[in-house]
């Protein structure tokens, strides 16, 4: 026993994950709720990354970028989606970095891994604040930050099945996310 908690500590982030991984496994059995939209796409979107800009920063001016900045990614193609049987589309050029995960959490979670569909749309919802009809004839989907929450949280339930992860995300975002919202909103100002 005295072996397994001193591997426990000194893998302390493995031990995170695995627990995490049981408590998780244990909601997923437990708790079978359906998201509250319904959300469909055809085709994983076409990205291209945007380097990262190290070059001309100094050593430890390009150590800093390397480590602290985030990959952002080019929509290369326009990429329609459904939510509620209404179409959308998110055009070509959009860039993002997709979900906003804390790079201690990176070893496990990819910001454009099993989130990459929810935060596309999400990032596009924080930007506008609304989502793109793919025709004039279409309606505007208007959101404002905890509507566009609530899409992430449900858009990552349909396509991963993950629902503790995705809620676990959800209320980071619920929690944090009127930062980036806001900062958007000083954007659209100036």
């Amino acid at each position: 026993m005295e072996l397994l908690v001193s591997l426990a500590m000194k893998f302390w982030q493995w031990s995170l994950l695995i627990l995490f991984v049981i408590i998780g496994f244990g909601v997923n059995l437990i708790d079978k709720k359906k998201s509250n939209l319904k959300f469909s796409y055809t085709g994983m979107p076409h990205l291209k990354p945007v380097p990262i800009k190290t070059k001309g920063k100094g050593f430890f001016g390009a150590i800093v970028m390397w480590l602290l900045s985030t990959r952002n990614w080019v929509l290369i193609e326009d990429w329609k989606y459904k939510i509620d049987d209404k179409e959308y589309i998110i055009p070509k050029g959009f860039q993002f970095d997709g979900a906003s995960i804390p790079k201690f959490l990176r070893t496990f979670f990819s910001p454009v891994g099993v989130l990459l569909i929810g935060g596309l749309v999400h990032d596009y919802m924080y930007k506008y604040t609304h989502c793109k009809p793919t025709s004039a004839k279409g309606a505007l989907l208007v959101v404002d930050q905890k509507r566009a929450d609530q899409i992430f949280r449900d858009i990552n339930i349909e396509v991963n099945g993950f629902y503790t992860m995705n809620y676990l995300a959800y209320w980071s975002l619920r929690i944090g996310g009127f930062v980036a919202w806001n900062g958007h909103r000083k954007r659209d100002k100036k």
